[in-house]
């Protein structure tokens, strides 16, 4: 299960990482970037003239990117002709409606705006405080990640290790070599901070771990006490 994965799976999947891969070659990453900001789905002689390949190596690298999910396929007369002697519909080729993103290690940057965007239309609605907004919306998205209640710290590691956390035992404490909010909490530290310990505060509701905020050099701001040793 990767981090938050009922909202969203930030770990990259196999087809997320075939589609980055597919756009390692030169010619493939150009022949992407000619299809994707066209209005209009282009088609392989399209692609052949404008990039001066030929219309074989335009097909190939075309059937590539389709079959990693990054061009939608279509079918269309380009004459606007139709009924007998219209000739074959030529296959075409757009962008696809897709988001590719790999980051590692992990981060959850959406989840952050999401939150905080919550917070802010919240805030403006009641009149409560953003910070109140935001901390009560962490820790029930928190809570929502469904940790087993009265779960074992070799099972909390497994959790914090599938959501991005990268956890390490030390001592007394359970801490966290990567922060999913690290180039946010690197500008707005208090506020971000805040926003990881209710969260995790929200996970780990109804076990006997506790999150407290403990900023190391090189951690997760946010580091827990075990409870069994």
């Amino acid at each position: 299960m990767p981090l938050f994965s009922r909202m969203r799976s930030a770990r990259p999947s196999v087809d997320e990482i075939a589609a980055v891969s597919a756009l390692d070659e030169p010619t493939r990453r150009r022949i992407y970037d000619f299809v994707c900001p066209k209005r209009d789905a282009v088609s392989r002689d399209d692609v052949s003239n404008e990039l001066g390949i030929p219309r074989q190596t335009a097909a190939f690298h075309l059937e590539k990117l389709a079959d990693a999910g990054l061009l939608a396929v279509e079918f269309a007369r380009r004459t606007g002709r139709s009924g007998p002697g219209a000739g074959r519909p030529s296959k075409l080729y757009r962008r696809a409606n897709i988001e590719v993103a790999v980051q590692l290690p992990e981060r959850a940057y959406d989840i952050a705006g999401g939150l905080l965007a919550q917070a802010v239309e919240e805030s403006d609605r009641t009149g409560e405080s953003p910070r109140a907004c935001l901390a009560r919306n962490a820790q029930q998205r928190g809570r929502e990640l469904d940790l087993p209640e009265g779960a074992s710290d070799e099972e909390l590691m497994v959790a914090l290790a599938e959501w991005g956390y990268e956890p390490r035992i030390e001592g007394d404490d359970i801490v966290l070599v990567n922060c999913p909010f690290h180039a946010l909490a690197q500008q707005h530290t208090g506020l971000v901070c805040g926003m990881n310990l209710d969260l995790l505060s929200g996970a780990l509701d109804g076990s006997s771990e506790r999150a407290r905020l403990e900023p190391h050099d090189g951690y997760c701001c946010v580091r827990i006490k075990r409870s069994r040793k």
